[in-house]
């Protein structure tokens, strides 16, 4: 048994351990410098706008209640608390609107249990920028890694991976950024193991932000146990009993370390132009082809047919939402919001209101959702809407495509940031918060960033 702290444990966890500590900033390639900063200036965007939402409020007051040393900033809170709650309610605020970056390499969300407990760890310990954007390729990469040794099983067996697998690529992450030594990392893989928990039956309700809160903080407090002398198994993913084979049916050990086809998977990153649960997109994307190309209105759609992968049943298939958070997971109302005109890009479209709208479900009424067993692929979806005159128009689309140009990619997340941070900040804050980001290469510590996020001036945060 590989219990305790071994030096040269044979086996994927020590790999895959000895491979996130080996990471450095200067060996990152401009492409992946960039796409750090475009996933930590997303990220922000996010955070600062679910910094509002009840789920995040909640979490809020009980961290103020609980109190705490003042490490590390609560986005949008105007206070600072001990690193392990900022990162629970930093990693839920990001998650709370679904509209944050995803890695279909292993089916979750990796920037919202990435960046809270990193941003946390380095304002506390006065990280530079360099150390944080490495330490953020080493969680992904891990996290990814692990995607891959697990997949598909993991996520069809019922798991949430942004909430089970993110808690390994928050422990790699914090790890990298604590100096750990590979033996160290590897017994915070181990602590990460038996905490990795989220169950995507909680789809749809505040339990799936808390997800990433909870794999933003338990990989944070498994690096710091690490990094303390605490012990655990060397093995634990590949154990007996272990993870793999106490969380789905496959193990494919050599999967995970295999190079993607494109070097690293951060080049795979996908980032969500609709504020809806990724699995959606393909079928708002055609809907909204079909509906803008034949000028179509709600009247003139007889039926509509979404033919989408069986493994969108778990996922996003709510058929008759109730409320704002289930329409984010329901391609019958997203798809007919898509044909009626709904901004599916605005967060007020999933309102309680929007979602009840007695136009908007005759709509829906009329979509049927066909699943498909041999098609494996979330992000491959074809609709086909069957239309007043008798025609018959179909399209395809596949979001599982990631961007080509990173310019045109940098621009739209832009338009995207201002959208939903300047209604939380001031413009100004937003012009400083995307400078911020464009320097982080060269950032000596985080603090500025930190203070603009906090929402009051960063030594009132603090004190």
């Amino acid at each position: 048994m590989a219990v305790g702290r071994v030096g040269s444990a044979p086996g994927l966890t020590a790999a895959l351990a000895e491979r996130a500590a080996a990471w450095r900033h200067e060996a990152l390639d401009a492409d992946v410098r960039e796409l750090v900063r475009q996933c930590v200036l997303d990220w922000i965007a996010v955070c600062l706008a679910g910094a509002n939402e009840p789920l995040t409020r909640m979490l809020a007051e009980e961290a103020r209640e609980q109190g705490g040393h003042a490490q590390a900033t609560v986005v949008g809170q105007g206070f600072a608390t001990s690193c392990r709650q900022a990162a629970l309610v930093n990693g839920a605020a990001s998650h709370a609107l679904d509209f944050d970056d995803v890695n279909m390499s292993f089916s979750g969300h990796p920037s919202v249990v990435l960046v809270p407990p990193l941003l946390a760890l380095a304002e506390a310990r006065g990280a530079s920028g360099p150390e944080f954007m490495a330490a953020f390729v080493a969680g992904y990469e891990t996290l990814c890694r692990i995607g891959a040794a697990v997949s598909p099983g993991h996520y069809a067996a019922g798991f949430h991976a942004t909430a089970t697998l993110g808690t390994f690529g928050a422990a790699a992450a914090c790890a990298h950024l604590l100096g750990l030594r590979a033996d160290d990392t590897a017994v915070a893989l181990g602590i990460a193991a038996t905490e990795a928990a989220g169950l995507k039956s909680m789809f749809g309700t505040m339990c799936k932000p808390l997800h990433a809160g909870k794999a933003s903080a338990d990989g944070l407090l498994a690096a710091q146990l690490a990094a303390r002398g605490f012990t655990s198994r060397v093995d634990a993913i590949e154990a007996s009993q272990g993870f793999a084979s106490t969380h789905g049916p496959d193990f494919h050990p050599d999967a995970a370390l295999r190079d993607p086809a494109c070097g690293l998977y951060l080049r795979q990153n996908l980032f969500k132009y609709h504020a809806a649960c990724y699995g959606t997109h393909a079928a708002i994307e055609a809907a909204r082809q079909l509906a803008e190309r034949h000028e179509l209105c709600a009247d003139d759609v007889m039926s509509v047919i979404v033919h989408a992968s069986a493994v969108s049943d778990g996922v996003c298939n709510i058929a008759d939402p109730r409320s704002g958070i289930e329409a984010k997971f329901s391609l019958r109302h997203t798809v007919a919001m898509a044909i009626a005109g709904v901004d599916t890009a605005s967060l007020a479209s999933y309102s309680d209101e929007q979602t009840a709208d007695p136009d908007l479900q005759r709509l829906r009424d009329r979509v049927r959702v066909e699943l498909h067993a041999d098609c494996a692929e979330l992000t491959k979806t074809e609709v086909v809407i069957r239309t007043s005159t008798g025609a018959t128009l179909r399209q395809r689309h596949d979001a599982g495509v990631p961007a080509s140009d990173l310019r045109a990619q940098r621009a739209r997340l832009e338009c995207k940031f201002r959208s939903m941070a300047a209604p939380v900040v001031s413009t100004e804050a937003c012009e400083e918060l995307i400078g911020l980001v464009d320097r982080l290469d060269e950032l000596p510590d985080l603090s500025p960033l930190a203070g603009l996020l906090a929402g009051v001036p960063f030594d009132a945060a603090r004190h």
